[in-house]
């Protein structure tokens, strides 16, 4: 078992307080976004026999175990982070794996360079993610039934949105979300920068449910993601609860705190609220065009204590343990590998005592004991 010692990644969209209050740090003044938990080139995890990434790559089966290399092959296929949102994050998408194949292929063919702007797949694989609030959490996942984001728009009362809104009520159901959101992305650049401060000064005067497209706009003047951004619906999620992000799926994170985990890769079609490159014509033929609940995830418990929050891919499995103090220790081992990260209290390993926002790595198949009182999220895979 390997404590690790982690990278805090200081994107413009993070907290400057929230993972500093979780690890019981002084903020710097400066935004610290995620916290890194695995073996992604990138920022892997340190432990004192050196990187994750070259510990697994010294010895891949005993790190990770037969099953999960003979499934996923010689790496970790997941990210753990804690995610601190003080501002709105891109609105985005991530293809299914033979989407992310195909366009890493054609994309390698045509000799993009990986660390190109406009790269679109800068790896085959897919994305799936699932994140899991510590506080409050707001975001934005899935379409809206377009008569709902029809009556969203209309009532902000500006005139260069009544065609979107004569489209969403006059359109077959994934017709009219393909066709408006098409039409946003593709609008004149000036007019939309004006439609939107027009529709932000209403959600300003509105408040209520247009009240978090205000804060998108204040911190995205002129972006048409901001419109876009009215087609999905808003959650706010309470700590505990969680939402899994498939492909195809528009979202979002706005603010809060939260564990996410992910499979290994970095593929982002991006739909706005960001400087960086959207590609429209792929993002439209990535996006799943239908209206949905966004589906928020409560964990089921299992044997043992084990809180699970349920999935339909297998690069990553997330549970939880609530821990008393005084309880008989929890049994975590696995013939997978593992990360344990605690998000409150105290928690004895092997490895000592680990407090918030403290980790370690699991070797595939070592014992792994936890006890005291606080809570524990396990990282996993499915092989």
């Amino acid at each position: 078992m390997d404590r690790l010692d982690n990278t805090v990644r200081p994107y413009a969209w993070g907290s400057t307080t929230a993972i500093p209050r979780l690890l019981g740090a002084e903020p710097t003044g400066e935004p610290q976004a995620e916290m890194w938990m695995g073996a992604h080139p990138g920022a892997p995890s340190l432990t004192a026999r050196g990187p994750l990434t070259e510990v697994i790559g010294e010895d891949p089966e005993k790190e990770l175990g037969h099953a999960a290399v003979a499934k996923f092959g010689p790496r970790l296929p997941f990210l753990l982070k804690i995610l601190a949102a003080g501002a709105p994050l891109s609105l985005q998408v991530h293809p299914n794996l033979e989407q992310a194949r195909e366009g890493y292929e054609d994309e390698e063919r045509r000799g993009i360079p990986v660390d190109a702007p406009h790269r679109n797949y800068k790896d085959a694989n897919h994305k799936p993610e699932l994140i899991c609030a510590l506080t409050e959490f707001d975001g934005l996942c899935g379409f809206r039934a377009p008569d709902e984001a029809a009556a969203l728009l209309a009532a902000l009362d500006v005139d260069s949105l009544k065609p979107y809104v004569d489209l969403l009520r006059a359109h077959p159901q994934d017709a009219a979300l393909r066709e408006v959101l098409t039409a946003v992305l593709s609008a004149d650049p000036g007019e939309m920068a004006r439609t939107v401060t027009e529709a932000a000064a209403a959600c300003d005067r509105l408040g209520g449910e247009h009240a978090p497209y205000a804060d998108i706009a204040h911190h995205y003047p002129g972006d048409p993601g901001v419109i876009a951004a009215m087609l999905l619906n808003h959650v706010r999620l309470q700590p505990g609860e969680a939402l899994f992000l498939g492909a195809g799926v528009p979202h979002a994170y706005l603010n809060g705190l939260g564990v996410e985990i992910m499979a290994n890769s970095d593929n982002v079609l991006r739909c706005g609220l960001t400087p960086k490159h959207v590609d429209v014509p792929e993002l439209l033929r990535i996006v799943r065009f239908e209206a949905s609940d966004p589906g928020v995830l409560r964990p089921e418990e299992s044997p043992g204590g084990e809180e699970v929050y349920a999935t339909p891919i297998d690069e990553f499995r997330l549970s939880r343990y609530v821990l008393a103090e005084g309880a008989a220790p929890h049994d975590l081992t696995r013939e997978t590998p593992q990360i344990l990260l605690c998000t409150a209290g105290s928690v004895h390993t092997d490895a000592g005592v680990l407090t918030p926002g403290r980790s370690v790595f699991v070797p595939a198949g070592e014992k792994a004991e936890v006890s005291g009182s606080g809570t524990i999220f396990r990282a996993t895979v499915v092989a």
